[in-house]
C-alpha cells in the first residue's frame, strides 16, 4: 500500500483535474447515453453467443473492431492515434499499454482487436465480465504463481496461433497522471517466440485539450458508478500513442518491461524514474 507521503502527492496533482472537469451535460441525456451503452454491450453478448461459433477469426475481429468504435462513440469518446502498430504478426506481437480505465480495453480494441489479460474477478462481472470472457480474453490469478505460469502457457498458444495479446503490465490502474512500474511475469511468452512488444501510450482528455481523470478506475467506485460518470462528459478524447516495437528476443522479461515503461513514459512526457518492476500501484486490474 502506498505511503501517506505518496497520496498526498497524487491528490495535490489530480486537483487542478477535478476543477476542469467543466463539460457536463443534462441528466436526461446522461441516462440516455447509460440506456445505449447497456443495449449495446446485451447486442454484443447476443452476437458473440449466436453467431462468433459460426464465422472465422477475421471476421470476428472485424466484428469486435466495429463495436468497439460503437461504444466509444455512445459515450462521445474520439479516439487519435499517433505512431504505428507492428505489422508483423508472424513471430508475435504483445501490445503493451499504461492502465487508467476499463474503457482502455475497447479503446485498444477499436483499434487493433487483441487478446487481453485480465484479473480473474472480472470474469464475474455482470454484462461485461461475461463481454470480455466471451472475445477469448485470458484471466490470472495474480494471488497465484502457477497459475501465472499456465496463462501464460496459454498466451503462447495465442501468439503462435497468430492472435495479437494485450496486457496491463502495471497489473492495476491509476488516475493515468503516471505510470506504475510495470511487472515482467506475462512477457515471457513473446520472448520465447522472439515476437516483438508494442508499447502503447494511453492518455484521456477533454474535447478543450485539457486532461481528465474521468475514465480512471481507481479508488473505491463500482463499475456502474464508473460508467455512470463517463456519461456526464459531453465529449472526451483518447490519445494512443504507439512506440517503436521492441523485438523480444534473447531479453530478459524485466528488461523488456522496463523498456516498454520507459517508452510509455516517454510518450506520455514523463520521466523516466528508473525503478524496478514490482512496486504497488493503485487498482488491481
Amino acid at each position: 500500500m502506498r505511503n501517506v507521503a505518496e497520496r498526498a502527492v497524487e491528490a495535490t496533482a489530480i486537483a487542478p483535474l477535478q476543477r476542469l472537469e467543466d463539460g457536463r451535460i443534462s441528466l436526461l441525456l446522461r441516462i440516455v447515453r447509460f440506456l445505449r451503452a447497456m443495449a449495446h454491450v446485451v447486442e454484443g453478448l447476443a452476437t458473440i453467443v449466436a453467431i462468433f461459433p459460426w464465422i472465422r477469426k477475421a471476421r470476428r475481429q472485424a466484428i469486435v473492431r466495429h463495436w468497439s468504435g460503437r461504444l466509444l462513440r455512445i459515450f462521445a469518446v474520439e479516439t487519435r492515434v499517433q505512431g504505428r502498430h507492428h505489422q508483423d504478426r508472424l513471430r508475435g506481437m504483445v501490445l503493451v499499454a499504461n492502465h487508467v480505465s476499463w474503457l482502455d480495453i475497447f479503446v485498444l480494441n477499436a483499434v487493433q482487436p487483441a487478446r487481453f489479460i485480465a484479473k480473474v474477478e472480472l470474469r464475474r462481472w455482470p454484462f461485461i465480465g461475461w463481454l470480455i470472457a466471451g472475445v477469448g480474453t485470458l484471466f490470472i490469478e495474480r494471488s497465484r504463481r502457477r497459475h501465472t505460469q499456465e496463462v501464460n502457457r496459454h498466451v503462447g498458444e495465442a501468439l503462435a496461433g497468430g492472435d495479437v495479446v494485450a496486457i496491463f503490465p502495471e497489473g492495476r490502474t491509476s488516475h493515468g497522471i503516471d505510470v506504475q512500474p510495470f511487472h515482467g511475469s506475462l512477457l515471457q511468452p513473446v520472448i520465447d517466440v522472439a515476437g516483438h512488444v508494442q508499447p502503447v501510450a494511453i492518455r484521456y482528455r477533454l474535447a478543450s485539450g485539457s486532461p481528465t481523470i474521468v475514465p480512471a478506475y481507481v479508488e473505491d467506485v463500482s463499475f456502474l458508478g464508473s460508467v455512470w460518470r463517463i456519461t456526464a462528459e459531453r465529449a472526451m478524447v483518447v490519445e494512443l500513442t504507439f512506440a517503436t516495437a521492441i523485438p523480444a528476443a534473447k531479453q530478459h522479461r524485466r528488461a523488456l518491461a522496463r523498456a516498454s515503461e520507459t517508452a510509455i513514459r516517454a510518450a506520455l512526457g514523463l520521466p523516466n524514474h528508473g525503478r524496478e518492476p514490482g512496486t504497488p500501484g493503485d487498482r488491481e486490474a
